[in-house]
């Protein structure tokens, strides 16, 4: 925490001036994330607008000082130090799910149009949708993050992905301070990947689905929910899955065969659950998170000869042990 981070802060003040949204200084960033470890933003952010987000890209650019996007931190570590810059989140400007008409290209009504606010939570469009009869989305339900964070990794969970149904994405580019609407097609989407640049900021998506039975969905999303019960420690705090899954492999069963499961750092743990879960204790320090993190990652390298890739995204820390980056889930 530094002395300067509160009002009387240029940055702070600058913000305040510009943007229609809710700006705190000195703000705590644990409770904003699904691990709650980790220190304060400079300046936080809660953008309920475009507008807000072409503001922050403007102080920004003017004070040459960074930004991080937290959405619904499901997906992120922040250093015990802090984050010295603009964190943003997005605010109830940006939920909302509007299922629009029939695909014209399907007029027999078996395919439809989604638009879902960047916000707006994974699990709650699925049961939208599973409202609607809307099929291409269970698997949202067992994401705990948000639908811009998704459209970043193109997140996805027992067999499908956001690649499948996702047609297009509105975006905010912070450096370049304009909007941006990306088609599918250009978004090279991949496992846990899309060629988003690090400073595009998705703003809604829109989705391609189709007709299902409503009766159908709710079962196939209640199986889900049932799994991650069984095979996840979704009662700890933690960050979801820590690393991706190498081709072929999975990060889990790699760590749990180097004989990694209940390694403990402090307060972190690899979860003896699930080994590529890591939780937390009260009194854990993201420290503590971080040093599990690179201990797991070179006992796997030592023990199997594979490197694995953080999907957590790591910021605050001198190396961010390859960790994806960008937008938090």
């Amino acid at each position: 925490m530094s002395k300067e981070w509160g009002p009387g802060d240029p940055l702070y003040e600058a913000l305040v001036a510009r943007v229609g949204g809710a700006v705190t200084a000195d703000e705590p960033l644990a409770p904003r994330t699904t691990l709650k470890v980790g220190g304060n933003a400079r300046t936080l952010v809660v953008a309920e607008s475009e507008d807000d987000l072409l503001a922050v890209a403007r102080v920004c650019n003017e004070m040459a000082v960074g930004w991080l996007v937290v959405g619904r931190g499901s997906n992120m570590l922040i250093a015990d130090r802090g984050w010295d810059g603009v964190a943003v989140t997005l605010g109830r400007g940006f939920r909302g799910v509007d299922v629009e008409a029939t695909d014209p290209r399907h007029p027999d009504g078996s395919h439809w149009t989604v638009i879902a606010g960047a916000a707006e939570p994974m699990p709650v469009l699925a049961s939208t949708l599973e409202r609607h009869g809307l099929g291409g989305m269970a698997f949202g339900v067992a994401i705990p993050g948000a639908v811009g964070g998704a459209v970043r990794m193109n997140a996805g969970a027992h067999g499908g992905q956001m690649a499948d149904v996702l047609e297009w994405a509105d975006v905010v580019r912070l450096t370049r301070g304009t909007t941006e609407r990306w088609h599918a097609a250009d978004l090279q989407m991949s496992y846990r990947h899309t060629a988003l640049p690090s400073d595009a900021v998705v703003t809604r998506a829109c989705l391609r689905l189709q007709r299902e039975d409503a009766d159908t969905l709710a079962a196939d999303m209640a199986e889900m929910k049932q799994w991650r019960r069984d095979h996840q420690p979704i009662n700890q705090p933690s960050c979801g899955s820590v690393f991706r899954n190498p081709p072929g492999d999975s990060a889990g069963r790699l760590i749990d065969t180097a004989g990694l499961k209940d390694h403990a750092v402090g307060g972190a743990r690899v979860s003896p659950k699930h080994a590529n879960f890591i939780t937390v204790s009260p009194g854990a320090t993201a420290s503590d998170v971080y040093e599990v993190i690179r201990h797991v990652r070179a006992e796997v390298d030592r023990v199997h000869g594979v490197v694995l890739h953080p999907e957590v995204v790591i910021e605050g820390f001198a190396d961010p042990l390859g960790s994806g980056g960008g937008e938090a889930a």
